[in-house]
């Protein structure tokens, strides 16, 4: 007897109707364009208060803008800032950052404000982090609480899940990266209904975000390194060579990771712990160099306009001290993401390789190197193909990094996260 084809094939699950996923796209689209407004006002606040602090003010004063001296009082002041915030401001400006990723906590309402100002106060005054963790726990905080009003019949959950797609979204975009986050997010969990069912929300989300962000800010992640073609055997073994090179760098941090958070947690008060870490973070600046400062979207740009134009021996410093930065500032209490200073520590890593063996093309250095420190750092592997994919246009790329996110993943793969506990075990 013929299996009628309407129903589900033996073991598989049920499809949602389309009359029950329709309803979902007001909502989602409406929780996506907000969302992308919401990073986009931080960041254009951001952008204005660096500006003013890295440019008006020391212009106004004869101070060299990027100066020793300067770059030390700046990080110096931002931690005060912060900590000021962090001690007085209702809320505390959230939980401790260092146990906290892209899977944001549903904070109260009075705390949005005081991690809204501290992220500005972080992107513009030169800490190694990006606006992810902080904006998307603002998001999901805000999308939780109204609409838990407008639409009581949708799941808390739900509206978590729409928050968070479309803030990634927003921050690539492109829907593709909230995809990606999300289907590796329902890998572990029993999903109801086909795969396809759960993200229809959430990508239509993820679209409206990155949409918004597209028509408004226009951004692109493409470095514009020399063309790279058709790979070679060569091209391989660099690719292998670089990202697990990158992997096990970006592991040396995850590993420092708890040491470094609980020297700073020993000083006990904000009003201490994060003018300290500001004071660290002036020092590397010092060693680093300006191009080692604020999240390092616009950092890595130059260094890619010029991939010849610095030593092996300075790329390794700006790798190094980039790291070391984006430790300290994750240890001491800045709010903030890894995912951007990771980009930039892959991208000086991979353009050392490309220096100190010319043979190793830029883009495979970069794209190899960025995929092994995410991959460490992150432990997202789809985040981390993707975001190392879009930095070279090139179609042939896609298939180098998915062949070096092997060897790379198993020296990842069961370690330590670089995210801890509230008691301060480190997320395994």
């Amino acid at each position: 007897m013929a299996q009628d084809s309407t129903q589900p094939a033996p073991g598989t699950a049920p499809a949602a109707s389309a009359r029950a996923l329709l309803p979902t796209i007001v909502p989602a689209l409406l929780v996506g364009v907000v969302t992308s407004l919401v990073l986009l006002g931080v960041s254009a606040a951001a952008e204005e208060l660096q500006h003013a602090l890295w440019q008006d003010l020391p212009d106004a004063l004869g101070v060299g803008r990027y100066s020793v001296a300067w770059m030390f009082a700046m990080l110096t002041a931002t931690g005060v800032a912060v900590g000021l915030v962090v001690w007085k401001v209702p809320g505390h400006a959230g939980p401790d950052p260092a146990t906290t990723g892209l899977e944001a906590p549903v904070l109260p309402l009075t705390v949005l404000p005081g991690l809204l100002l501290v992220t500005a106060l972080v992107l513009a005054g030169g800490p190694s982090l990006g606006p992810e963790n902080p904006i998307i726990a603002v998001n999901v905080s805000l999308a939780v609480w109204f609409g838990a009003r407008a639409f009581p019949a949708t799941a808390r959950r739900g509206w978590v899940a729409l928050a968070e797609a479309g803030t990634i979204g927003a921050l690539f975009g492109t829907p593709v990266a909230a995809a990606l986050v999300i289907s590796e997010a329902l890998a572990g969990q029993r999903v109801k209904g086909q795969l396809w069912d759960s993200l229809f929300a959430p990508l239509a989300a993820a679209g409206a975000g990155a949409l918004t962000t597209t028509l408004v800010s226009e951004p692109s992640f493409d470095l514009h390194l020399p063309p790279f073609g058709g790979p070679g055997w060569a091209d391989l073994l660099a690719s292998l060579v670089v990202a697990s090179a990158g992997a096990l760098l970006g592991m040396c941090a995850v590993y420092a990771f708890p040491y470094v958070h609980g020297a700073f947690r020993r000083l006990r008060h904000p009003m201490l712990m994060l003018p300290a870490g500001g004071v660290v973070l002036g020092a590397l600046a010092a060693l680093g160099g300006h191009l080692t400062l604020f999240k390092g979207l616009d950092e890595i740009a130059e260094l890619a306009a010029d991939p010849d134009g610095w030593t092996a021996g300075e790329f390794a410093v700006m790798t190094v001290v980039k790291l070391a930065a984006l430790l300290v500032a994750a240890s001491c209490g800045f709010r903030g993401g890894r995912i951007f200073p990771s980009v930039f520590v892959g991208t000086a890593l991979g353009l050392c390789a490309h220096a100190l063996v010319p043979g190793v093309h830029p883009a495979v250095g970069v794209s190899a190197a960025v995929l092994g420190v995410l991959l460490a750092v992150t432990r997202q592997g789809w985040v981390s193909l993707f975001v190392a994919a879009v930095l070279v246009a090139s179609p042939g790329m896609l298939t180098l990094l998915c062949l070096a996110s092997l060897p790379a993943w198993l020296l990842v793969t069961g370690r330590p996260h670089m995210q801890l506990r509230p008691a301060g075990t480190a997320v395994r």
